[in-house]
């Protein structure tokens, strides 16, 4: 390992001089959808010195998980993807509102394909895969000890953890973002694939929190229809088959042409409580653990992908393998405001989202659910929003952020497991 914390090449990957023990440069904690990107952009990037372990009890495979985001056409990511769409709907009950993406696009990735890229990524690069968890991990200031749930210790440069857990204490307000999709197959053609509903609030609204459905059409006869709710709390299992069948009713489809073909089900946590994306010297966590879900909204996968990218761009050029903030700071401060503006009922959800929609063009919004705006752009932004509720809604915010420097910090609550109903359900692991 060279001076600085840079990664030097080393010798051949996976050589193991004692079986309880490895020696690497990077070992990626969890194998899910972070370290999964991660794994890809160093391949892209012609990363090949460093030595590399992946850390993880579960081999990722199959469609268990599916990411919906915006962006420019891309020649790295648009052969993977499902779909995509330049329309987009956001509908509420007042009005349904077409909004053209150009030059944008929203689109639909699953993750059978992500996890198959990284895998021949993981050959080209001679990856050392330790089907086991992490069970300790420790920065000694030289490098980081993992030692894992069947007794192996691996020694390492830098470790990049990309598994669940809680933030590092408990936020001001926290809420999650849980939901339930099915895919449909339909009969005869019922879907427009020419674009996506991306906000449907004629959902009934829970009494704290938001709901809203979507579609994602692939062709005209099969979509993914999903009921999502931003609130503190879950709902049963047979809560989210009503709500899912009540939106199906509402969109109009009739049940019995419709076929049920997969489920997904998860929770994304919508929290202002920090997760620290550098513990230590030589731990950087990536995915939701670092930082990359948006508190706003939930979305997490343009933050990840960028993350993986901008790690194996400074492998590449020899750097320590540190990305920038998932968002801004002052994006951080503007969603806790807005988490506790929704909170506290001063505004509600479907006003909140219409009014960003009816007052900006659907670019601009976008980019800023992405953490990717200028300042100029932000307050354009913030001023579409409701005046007096946001000024109370800071106020409040701001009393809180006192209130936690005089108290010792509380301890956040882990994220719950998604609600699944039996056997036949795919159960996600949580987002990473």
């Amino acid at each position: 390992m060279a001076a600085r914390g840079r990664i030097a090449p080393c010798g051949s990957v996976g050589r193991v001089t004692d079986p309880a023990r490895l020696d690497v440069d990077l070992a990626l904690l969890g194998g899910g959808g972070a370290a999964s990107l991660l794994l890809a952009a160093l391949d892209r990037h012609g990363v090949r010195g460093p030595r590399i372990a992946v850390v993880d009890p579960v081999r990722r495979r199959g469609q268990d998980r599916t990411w919906a985001f915006w962006g420019h056409p891309d020649i790295d990511l648009d052969p993977l993807l499902s779909a995509s769409w330049h329309q987009v709907e956001v509908v509420t009950p007042a009005r349904r509102r077409v909004l053209d993406l150009t030059p944008l696009r929203y689109a639909m990735l699953r993750s059978g394909p992500v996890y198959d890229r990284a895998a021949e990524a993981e050959r080209r690069l001679d990856v050392t895969r330790i089907a086991a968890p992490a069970d300790v991990v420790r920065d000694d200031g030289t490098g980081v000890v993992v030692r894992t749930g069947d007794g192996r210790e691996i020694r390492a440069g830098w470790a990049l953890d990309s598994r669940p857990r809680p933030p590092a204490r408990a936020g001001r307000t926290t809420w999650l973002q849980h939901f339930r999709g099915w895919w449909l197959e339909a009969d005869r053609p019922v879907f427009d694939p020419r674009r996506a509903v991306l906000m449907d609030f004629r959902t009934p609204q829970p009494a704290r929190g938001v709901s809203f459905g979507y579609v994602l059409p692939v062709s005209d006869r099969y979509a993914l229809v999903e009921y999502t709710e931003f609130s503190p709390d879950l709902l049963t299992d047979a809560g989210y088959d009503t709500a899912l069948a009540g939106y199906r009713d509402l969109l109009g489809l009739d049940p019995d042409g419709l076929r049920v073909r997969e489920v997904e089900n998860g929770v994304i946590p919508m929290t202002d409580a920090p997760f620290p994306a550098r513990p230590s010297p030589r731990v950087v966590r990536l995915g939701t653990a670092g930082g990359a879900t948006r508190p706003s909204t939930g979305f997490t996968f343009s933050a990840m992908y960028r993350q993986a990218d901008q790690v194996a761009r400074a492998l590449a050029a020899g750097r320590p393998p540190v990305p920038a903030p998932a968002y801004p700071a002052r994006h951080r401060w503007m969603d806790a405001v807005a988490l506790r503006a929704l909170d506290s009922g001063g505004v509600g959800g479907p006003d909140f989202f219409d009014r960003l929609f009816d007052r900006n063009p659907a670019e601009r919004v976008l980019r800023f659910l992405d953490g990717v705006t200028n300042p100029a752009e932000e307050i354009a932004i913030m001023n579409s929003t409701r005046l007096l509720p946001m000024i109370a809604a800071t106020a409040g915010d701001a009393a809180l952020r006192l209130r936690d420097r005089l108290r010792p910090a509380r301890p956040a609550p882990a994220i719950p497991a998604a609600v699944v109903g039996g056997p036949q359900r795919p159960v996600p692991s949580p987002e990473n």
